[in-house]
């Protein structure tokens, strides 16, 4: 008898999208945060070439963070209501060109116009829809996706610090602009070429003005306590967070004497190391214990904020090179933790309807908190020192668990939606 051969077992078109989609995001969330870094990395170029004050430097930094919190609930309402595809071509295309023209900048104004406002408000316009495409692409490992999407972030902070940092020594501050904005350029073609169009999306307030569906999605998120105590503590978060991207290059090279490649590199490498393997165990955690206790996904994040305090301290206070890439790895671990739940645990006490919207609010309200700590610590660099400034930071990773520790305790099963 002669077996008729069996077809060669092959991908779906389904699975083939849902993976195309999954890297193609990867890849835009990689630039969002290595145009974000570069900055950073650069800023004593900048500050040498241009003759800027640290608290003019400082200013810049915080423009972004403000403009991406002014505008991130917009972004997450336009996220609900149109194609998300192209919500996410153009606004990879606009923040990469901002990028690359911030290399032709040389007064104050010039940064805050096309690296706080252009750069920021392009990439508030990601997270949002890419977040929520990738929540409903993959309902099942919802977490597990997220997080890896989550690692684009730290391969793009890590990867920005070591390439911005080697092309501003050699070639100077502008190039490195440059070439991470022409990057973008040709990823946003890429992107709109092979994801195809999709339908926009109807939330529950269908096609009311943009302002009134903000009002009435503001009014849902603030009668759960939950999202406002998950919101306040991802403020706290992001004030450690932009405070430490900031300034932390500037910290190493000035402390242990690095020339700028070694200190972009490792005051992102470590940490962010850290911070991969965080993300990838925190949402492993999260998934398996939360088949037993709902709130396993906040409690996960209260214990990554708690547990990583300590070692912020002693990045600053550390007196060798040694102890510092060792606390910074360890302060990676546990912000991997949080990381690893922020949209997840969110997505607990919000109904499906609304996630976009929510979680733009929530980013909002969050960097609108944590957007002056770059301009703080500029301000204070002088009289205090980074090292008294950036070890102060930890008391914001305490009061962070504290306040997520509440929800979940306290308010989570009233919040909670019952469809999950």
């Amino acid at each position: 008898m002669i077996e008729t051969p069996k077809p060669a077992v092959t991908a779906s078109p389904v699975v083939r999208y849902k993976w195309e989609l999954l890297a193609l995001l990867w890849g835009a969330f990689f630039l969002n945060q290595a145009d974000r870094q570069i900055f950073s990395v650069v800023l004593p170029l900048i500050r040498k070439d241009l003759g800027l004050t640290d608290a003019e430097l400082g200013l810049i930094a915080s423009a972004l963070v403000w403009t991406y919190g002014l505008l991130v609930p917009i972004a997450g309402f336009i996220g609900d209501r149109l194609p998300r595809r192209n919500i996410l071509g153009f606004c990879l295309l606009f923040w990469s060109v901002a990028t690359l023209f911030t290399g032709t900048c040389s007064t104050l104004l010039q940064f805050i116009g096309l690296r706080g406002i252009g750069t920021g408000g392009g990439e508030a316009f990601y997270a949002p829809s890419a977040n929520a495409l990738l929540g409903e692409t993959y309902p099942e490992k919802r977490a597990f996706v997220l997080s890896i999407h989550q690692t684009a972030a730290y391969f793009g902070i890590i990867l920005s610090g070591l390439i911005a940092g080697y092309v501003g020594e050699h070639y100077g501050w502008r190039n490195a602009f440059y070439g991470f904005g022409s990057l973008g350029v040709v990823l946003a073609a890429v992107f709109f070429w092979r994801i195809p169009k999709d339908s926009p999306n109807v939330g529950i307030v269908g096609q009311r003005p943009l302002l009134t569906e903000i009002g009435a999605t503001a009014r849902i998120v603030v009668r759960k306590p939950t999202v406002v105590l998950l919101t306040l503590a991802f403020g706290c978060m992001v004030f450690v967070n932009v405070g430490y991207l900031t300034w932390m290059p500037s910290f190493l090279a000035e402390k242990f004497g690095l020339s700028l490649t070694e200190a972009g590199f490792s005051s992102l490498f470590y940490h962010h190391l850290g911070a991969f393997l965080g993300v990838l165990s925190g949402a492993r955690i999260a998934d398996q214990y939360a088949k037993i206790n709902p709130r396993a996904r906040l409690l996960v994040q209260a214990a990554g904020l708690l547990l990583g305090a300590p070692f912020i301290y002693w990045i600053s206070m550390s007196n060798t090179q040694t102890l510092t890439y060792a606390a910074l790895f360890g302060f990676g671990i546990f912000r991997g933790w949080y990381d690893s739940n922020i949209v997840a645990s969110l997505y607990e006490v919000v109904s499906p309807t609304i996630r976009s919207s929510a979680y733009g609010l929530m980013l909002a309200c969050a960097f609108l908190i944590g957007a002056s700590a770059p301009y703080l610590l500029g301000v204070l660099k002088p009289t205090l020192g980074l090292t008294v400034g950036l070890a102060s930071l930890s008391w914001a990773y305490v009061l962070g668990a504290a306040l997520i520790g509440s929800g979940a305790v306290w308010f989570f099963d009233k919040d909670r939606e019952p469809s999950l």
